[in-house]
């Protein structure tokens, strides 16, 4: 993780550099193009300073070392539901979200209430039915 890390840590200065060349650019008359470049800089900070915490207490994965070998990087990554529509049903919903900002708000109501159901049935999914733990 130390490969990330330095990577979201170098693009925050790069942010704020564009972000005050921009400023500068439009005379700091344009509040919000600036402002998101700053932030946009503050997000890579946190998420650079996580990624290096994370990798001092996990400690080297085999991607960050130039002598491991591929079999080290094998076994299970993660578990990932291969018949699930939960996550369509979500994307849908944050779609139908997205798509409400720009049509009507009456659209992003009907979004959150079946995001809601989405998320409910994606998190509980293994709790009943046929797959039950």
């Amino acid at each position: 993780m130390k490969i990330e890390a330095k990577l979201f840590l170098l693009m925050a200065p790069f942010f704020a550099a564009v972000g005050v060349v921009y400023g500068y650019l439009v005379e700091w008359m344009e509040p919000v193009g600036f402002l998101a470049l700053f932030l946009t800089a503050g997000m890579s900070l946190m998420i650079g300073y996580y990624l290096m915490f994370t990798a001092r207490r996990v400690g080297m994965r085999p991607e960050d070392r130039l002598d491991a070998e591929i079999h080290e990087g094998s076994g299970e990554q993660g578990f990932f539901s291969p018949w699930s529509w939960w996550p369509l049903v979500l994307a849908t919903a944050c779609a139908g979200a997205f798509l409400g900002l720009a049509v009507g708000w009456w659209v992003l109501y009907i979004s959150v209430g079946l995001a809601v159901v989405g998320l409910i049935g994606w998190v509980y999914e293994y709790s009943r039915g046929n797959h039950a733990h």
